[in-house]
């Protein structure tokens, strides 16, 4: 399945999921990297083995190695990160906002490509986690980078559009008679 099969098997419903998979896929402001990497983090972050499968043989086939292995990287890390922050960010005890994570996070120190990406990447990843700490903790990261609201925007519109797309396939898997 590619790209488009994967669109193709979304159910008729689902036809403004369809039009928007491509549409962030062809007519994005981002570059290749960090559109493709973009993609994939989101894949990952959907738990969808479906979406995962199909949109990581895409992003395989045009981020290179580096890139690739660096956006799983960043996935991996806010995983973790997310459920961490998030938690401490729900509690209504701000002590634990004062304690030390102690959590290894060496990875985005130096994840070999662009800093900015990584940054993009963990950003949409965190959108789809629903972590608000991290959300605020990136984009103000990628605005002291330089990136606009306008490109920051495409990175959580890709992520909404990919969970969409996963959720709504993985509903359909169950629920097809």
């Amino acid at each position: 399945m590619s790209l488009d099969a994967l669109k193709s098997a979304l159910p008729d419903y689902a036809k403004d999921l369809r039009l928007n998979l491509g549409s962030v896929t062809s007519t994005s402001l981002l570059t290749q990297q960090q559109l493709w990497g973009t993609v994939l983090v989101c894949a990952i972050a959907s738990r969808s083995a479906v979406v995962l499968r199909e949109l990581a043989e895409e992003a395989d086939a045009r981020l290179s190695p580096e890139a690739y292995t660096a956006a799983k990287s960043a996935a991996a890390v806010m995983a973790m990160t997310n459920v961490f922050h998030r938690t401490r960010h729900l509690l209504s005890d701000p002590e634990y906002g004062k304690l030390r994570a102690g959590l290894r996070t060496n990875v985005l120190g130096d994840p070999g490509v662009e800093r900015t990406d990584v940054e993009l990447w963990s950003l949409a990843v965190s959108a789809v986690n629903g972590c608000g700490a991290c959300l605020d903790s990136h984009e103000r990261a990628l605005r002291g980078m330089g990136l606009d609201r306008e490109t920051i925007q495409e990175a959580f519109k890709i992520a909404s559009v990919v969970q969409a797309v996963a959720v709504t396939l993985d509903a359909e898997a169950v629920l097809t008679r």
